[in-house]
């Protein structure tokens, strides 16, 4: 029987990006220290921009670890809505060493280069150190309530990597599937605001997977970090 998360609630959202960054940092460090390199997988948006800048000042040994997104948009690295933008605009400015690896290629459609991006980052898994968003319609990375693949995206043998297309998505996107979202090693969940805290209470109640995605990880565990 799944347990109601551990929530971190912290005194305002620059002590939660502190805080989160030193957890994270120390998982990290045992996953190098252990098997000499470690992979991280962090979500876009401009929420967790505090989070990526306080980690790549923590003294972890960067060259040795792998950082992906959770999911991204499919757009140009140029487009302001491009999550791989931000990554390289606020962790990978303060931590260059570490090694990128791709959820976006040029190609006319997601589809077109799936097994290529899912190559680079199956080889890098399992994730030690995972931190996701969520909406307040209850989704996390580009699992969406009524996406196109949701039921693919859920199943215990999905792929790595899926397109998704959801009415609430805007562009199409490419995700991590829920199969390596919850094999992460360490899995933690960055959360603002009050409506946040309320959706979780609500995903929690939810017995339907499918209209609460994050539903996926509270099941099998994560810990939740919260300010408002």
């Amino acid at each position: 029987m799944s347990v109601y998360p551990e929530i971190h609630r912290y005194p305002d959202r620059a002590a939660l990006a502190e805080g989160l960054a030193d957890v994270v940092a120390a998982e990290l460090s045992a996953a190098i220290a252990e098997r000499g390199v470690a992979t991280l997988a962090v979500p876009g948006g401009t929420t967790p921009g505090p989070f990526l800048a306080a980690l790549a000042a923590r003294p972890v040994a960067w060259s040795a670890t792998r950082v992906m997104l959770t999911d991204e948009r499919f757009v140009p690295e140029t487009s302001d809505r491009s999550n791989t933008r931000l990554l390289r605009e606020t962790f990978l400015a303060g931590a260059p060493d570490a090694r990128l690896l791709p959820l976006t290629a040029e190609a006319e459609r997601p589809e077109d280069v799936l097994d290529l991006l899912s190559a680079g980052i199956g080889e890098a898994l399992p994730i030690d150190s995972l931190v996701l968003g969520m909406g307040t319609d209850m989704h996390t990375a580009s699992l969406f309530p009524g996406a196109d693949r949701l039921a693919d995206a859920l199943a215990p043998g999905a792929p790595v990597l899926l397109p998704m297309r959801a009415p609430g998505a805007g562009e199409p996107r490419l995700t991590l599937t829920a199969r390596v979202l919850t094999g992460a090693r360490h899995r933690h969940l960055l959360i603002t605001g009050a409506e946040k805290r309320v959706a979780l209470d609500a995903a929690w109640a939810e017995t339907d997977v499918t209209q609460a995605p994050v539903k996926a990880l509270l099941d099998v565990g994560i810990e939740v970090h919260h300010a408002d």
